[in-house]
């Protein structure tokens, strides 16, 4: 097993940005994303880090045309779900114009900022 003790939430960023990202799992295969010291699933103690895919896919989307503060320059964005197999992650998706996202569509993280903030993202392959 891994050691999983540096898996914050910063250092899961770091890895995006590194092109590493992971996510942590259990022996009981299910996956959560840092940090965690124990399984959301199954409260197993003994996680492990392992390598996420390159690539996810869009199962559903919104388009935010009232945004919180610190994203009022972004405005309107679209704010994604994708399934990257063991895990789903919440995402800005950035670059494209929001009458141009599908259900389906095939995006890869990245790291995106606002207000000196990083936040999980998404862009086109």
């Amino acid at each position: 097993m891994t050691d999983t003790s540096d898996s914050t939430f910063a250092s899961f960023l770091d890895a995006i940005e590194a092109g590493n990202p992971f996510y942590l799992t259990c022996p009981n295969d299910h996956g959560s994303l840092p940090p965690k010291r124990i399984c959301p699933e199954c409260t197993e103690q003994t996680l492990s880090k392992e390598s996420l895919p390159e690539t996810g896919e869009i199962v559903t989307y919104t388009n935010v045309a009232v945004p919180a503060p610190r994203f009022r320059d972004d405005s309107p964005y679209v704010t994604a779900i994708a399934d990257f197999g063991p895990i789903t992650l919440t995402g800005q998706l950035q670059g494209v114009d929001s009458d141009d996202v599908q259900i389906g569509q095939t995006v890869q993280l990245t790291v995106g900022s606002a207000d000196g903030e990083r936040f999980v993202a998404f862009e086109r392959p």
